[in-house]
């Protein structure tokens, strides 16, 4: 957990895409940590999630069920959160789906579908939420490593993950002189239960370790700090970034 404190996010109302689990999970608590407003929308209910919220914060995050594929549903969402907390201030756009794939096996409709989860669904959240962001927003898109790496196994996954980082500079050109910034955060390998569940294989593990320079697998918890900074007055002239944050996997600049 955090023990970082960004005195700023106080109060803020933030809005964040599958904040009830995984990743999303660690994020909200994060936010609500620095006594931030936090509006979620997730597929599943989670009630269980809510109430240790409840019981750690003494304040519950505001869940909205729904797919964030469901373009009306989605945008529909933010408009709640903004008339609940109002405003909006911070969107991350944090849900996505690592399904594993080969070339030959993808046919359209299952293109279609991974695209509209791990790609148009960011598009049409930063266009939802930037028409209710004031001076000082921001948008925080999560992208991923697997693309700079060059990862096989998830193509159409690593497609719309260098889609949303090229969508991140031009958003960022675009909103910039409204006051509104825009980058993106690159996670590398992070051990959800769902990877571990599904993926984390110890020799998979194991090779991927040799390619880190910090020698600790990352957790959820990893990625609060890095979103809350670039969240934060303290990353105020950043945008059109993509932070990589990896344990030392790939190299920029």
């Amino acid at each position: 957990m955090t023990g970082t404190i960004f005195p700023d996010l106080k109060g803020k109302s933030v809005y964040i895409t599958g904040g009830a689990s995984g990743i999303g999970a660690a994020l909200t608590d994060g936010f609500m940590t620095q006594g931030a407003k936090v509006a979620i929308i997730g597929r599943s209910a989670a009630d269980d999630f809510i109430a240790e919220m409840e019981s750690k914060h003494g304040a519950t995050p505001l869940f909205m069920q729904g797919d964030i594929s469901d373009v009306a549903r989605l945008r529909e969402t933010i408009q709640q959160a903004v008339g609940e907390h109002g405003g909006l201030d911070v969107l991350v756009n944090n849900a996505a789906n690592d399904k594993r794939h080969s070339l030959d096996e993808v046919d359209e409709e299952f293109y279609d579908w991974m695209q509209e989860v791990n790609l148009k669904a960011y598009f049409f959240a930063c266009q939802e939420a930037a028409r209710h962001m004031e001076v000082g927003g921001a948008m925080i898109n999560f992208s991923s490593i697997s693309y700079m790496m060059g990862n096989a196994g998830y193509p159409i996954y690593t497609t719309a993950n260098a889609g949303i980082t090229g969508m991140t500079r031009s958003l960022a050109r675009e909103l910039g002189p409204r006051g509104i910034r825009v980058n993106a955060l690159a996670p590398g390998w992070v051990l959800t239960q769902k990877q571990l569940d599904m993926w984390a294989k110890p020799a998979d593990l194991d090779a991927h370790m040799e390619r880190m320079c910090l020698k600790e697998h990352l957790k959820p918890e990893d990625m609060i700090d890095p979103t809350l900074y670039l969240a934060s007055t303290a990353s105020r002239m950043m945008t059109g970034q993509t932070m990589a944050v990896d344990g030392g996997v790939v190299v920029s600049g």
